[in-house]
């Protein structure tokens, strides 16, 4: 498992339908291990400032990369939908 539960995860690619973008912070709530079939995967839950679930959304370890002590967190507003 590359990124254990409730890790906090970064987006590098946008997920447009999901109004998600890379740079945002998720965290880590399911784990997929890989098949035959299918790559290693997480369900990862993105949350609003104020901790509202935003969206939970499958995803690919591809997709995530490990947050650092270099990262610094930033707020941005949803885009209408």
């Amino acid at each position: 498992m590359t990124f254990p539960l409730f890790s906090r995860v970064i987006l590098v690619e946008d997920i447009l339908e999901e109004n998600l973008f890379a740079g945002d912070i998720g965290t880590v709530v399911e784990y997929y291990p890989a098949t035959n079939e299918n790559p290693e995967g997480y369900e990862v839950e993105f949350f609003s400032a104020n901790g509202e679930t935003l969206a939970v959304v499958s995803l690919i370890a591809a997709a995530l990369r490990a947050a650092t002590r270099r990262d610094i967190l930033h707020v941005r507003q949803l885009m209408a939908a």
